[in-house]
């Protein structure tokens, strides 16, 4: 399972890459490994205001639903839209071509608050 070094985790199993005051959001190796086939991804709406820990979208696999968890409060964006028409990228490329949104930051300090590499590493391998 990859867990690279640079991104931050939430307990939802969601990962963050940080620039700045903005985050883009995807979902972990573990998560697309533990969810089978992705079939189907909702994304947020551009513009949409999410709250930290609220379900913010949702990914379907060939073995159930799962909803998506904003790992920090702000407003949404971008989208990957590309997603529509190729959901398997979730399970391809979780950490690149499968993010699914970037959200602007409304407190940076709930950045600092998710897990870094080790401690996910930790909370999926307990």
């Amino acid at each position: 399972m990859q867990v690279p070094e640079q991104l931050r985790y939430s307990t939802d199993h969601e990962w963050v890459a940080v620039s700045g005051s903005r985050v883009r959001v995807g979902i972990t190796d573990y998560a697309q490994d533990a969810l089978g086939d992705v079939v189907y991804v909702q994304v947020p709406s551009v513009g949409s205001v999410v709250a930290a820990g609220d379900s913010f979208g949702e990914v379907e696999s060939t073995k159930s639903v799962s909803d998506v968890y904003a790992p920090v409060s702000g407003t949404v964006v971008a989208v990957n839209d590309a997603l529509a028409d190729a959901p398997e990228t979730l399970n391809s490329d979780p950490y690149g071509a499968g993010w699914l949104c970037e959200i602007e930051c409304s407190d940076e300090s709930q950045i600092e608050g998710l897990l870094d590499a080790a401690a996910y590493a930790a909370l999926t391998n307990g």
